[in-house]
């Protein structure tokens, strides 16, 4: 198992996920210190428009992020959706690391934070406040061997103004992930997104998607299948509308490539 020593001489397991998302949620992982993600999220229309819309390939949906370290823990990100038009702005810091050594860590755990807003025009046009929404979670994972890891995302998701007019505002969920790591560089993954009870119109879904992964180098390519069309939080979590028995599945991937702003240092002559 590939172990990473820290200043403390602490062993650390490296890459609980292979990327700072599982699917769609969130990872506990974060961008490393002076480095930049920019990935690039697509979700084709549903599978079951059948051929005339060539099984949903025909339409798409598409999000444009960048991600950038602060440090070794703490890292920025903000992304553009075509869908609704919504950009969202969010912060995740590695608060507790999966360890061995001389201190025995047996989780690591990221907070993670994010505002979204809408930008598509309405009848009426609503304000900037209705359109606004924000994301609390204590991301929560463990790697139990070197291919497999699981994740557990409590999450609070607050909505300033809803679509349904008897949905709550403020919405609990659930989620659970996990990667099974195939080879070197291909994993599966996993993921679950519960709301709880009694919170949002019965026409919305819980989200589940499984992808196929693969690192070449600096770029990871995600290959997914999922019943959400939106790819931030309160799109995915609080308004999938998509079931997967009715077949209301979209194709989709996700493309991350890693820009490193490090300074090389001067060999000595």
């Amino acid at each position: 198992m590939k172990l990473i020593s820290d200043s403390n001489q602490v062993l650390i397991r490296a890459s609980t996920f292979q990327a700072t998302r599982i699917i769609n949620g969130h990872s506990v992982e974060t961008v490393g210190k002076n480095n930049m993600d920019f990935v690039i999220s697509h979700r084709f229309d549903r599978v079951n428009r059948g051929f005339e819309e060539f099984f949903g390939l025909d339409a798409a949906t598409i999000r444009l992020g960048l991600e950038y370290g602060i440090n070794d823990r703490l890292m920025l990100g903000m992304g553009r959706s075509s869908f609704q038009k919504a950009f969202d702005y969010f912060g995740k810091y590695r608060l507790i690391r999966q360890s061995t050594g001389s201190v025995n860590i047996p989780f690591s755990v990221t907070l993670f934070g994010s505002y979204a807003i809408r930008t598509q025009k309405t009848i009426p046009q609503l304000s900037g406040y209705d359109r606004s929404s924000y994301t609390a979670q204590v991301l929560i994972a463990r790697k139990f061997s070197d291919a497999f890891s699981v994740q557990w995302s409590p999450a609070l998701i607050h909505r300033n103004r809803t679509d349904v007019f008897s949905d709550n505002k403020t919405v609990m969920a659930s989620g659970i992930g996990g990667r099974m790591k195939l080879t070197k560089r291909t994993s599966i993954n996993g993921e679950y997104n519960y709301v709880l009870p009694n919170q949002i119109a019965d026409n919305y879904k819980n989200n589940l998607s499984f992808s196929f992964d693969l690192e070449t180098g600096g770029h990871i390519f995600q290959l997914l299948f999922t019943n959400s069309f939106g790819m931030n939080e309160r799109q995915f979590i609080t308004e999938t509308d998509g079931s997967w028995g009715a077949g209301d599945i979209h194709f989709g991937f996700n493309i991350s490539r890693t820009f490193s702003f490090e300074k090389k240092s001067k060999s000595k002559p």
